[in-house]
């Protein structure tokens, strides 16, 4: 990949291995990108890319609780982050719920892609369409749908669906 990108990389205290495992699988794509990180889980990756013997640039925010999540979705909202990759515990109460929500729907909104798991991760950074000039992502549409303007699609019927799948 050609061009440096600022990838924000968050993970919750029962996820934080996987991201650790994540970043070392990946950790010669990441050397060439700057990494924004929440407090802990950027201790961590760190350490993990020193390990590997690369010297990350990375930034740490706050830990999410303090504030960390807000933080990165102000980056978001100002367009610094191109990727984010945010492992969250599903499966555990979150203090701070509010501040996740708002991080995930500012990348919606905001067109930033966001892969909560390391499958989706994996296939952001591999996407060839970060140095394909001619792609400009189509942004979101926020708009009231008129099924009027989209009435040419009664003209296909169920069983031509069924015959296609």
């Amino acid at each position: 990949m050609k061009k440096k990108l600022t990838i924000a990389l968050v993970a919750h205290d029962r996820r934080k291995a996987d991201m650790v495992d994540w970043v070392v699988y990946n950790a010669e794509f990441l050397s060439h990108h700057h990494l924004v990180c929440t407090g802990t889980t950027g201790s961590l990756v760190k350490r993990a890319l020193l390990n590997e013997g690369i010297e990350p640039d990375i930034t740490c925010m706050n830990s999410g609780p303090m504030g960390g999540d807000a933080e990165i979705a102000a980056m978001v909202v100002r367009k610094e982050i191109n990727l984010a990759v945010f492992l969250i515990d599903d499966l555990n109460p979150q203090p701070h719920e509010a501040d996740i929500m708002m991080l995930l729907r500012q990348c919606r909104i905001h067109n930033v892609p966001i892969a909560c798991n390391r499958y989706s991760a994996d296939l952001m950074i591999t996407s060839t369409l970060w140095d394909d000039d001619s792609y400009v992502p189509t942004p979101p549409r926020y708009e009231r749908f008129d099924r009027k303007a989209y009435s040419f699609l009664n003209n296909v019927s169920e069983s031509d669906i069924e015959r296609l799948l």
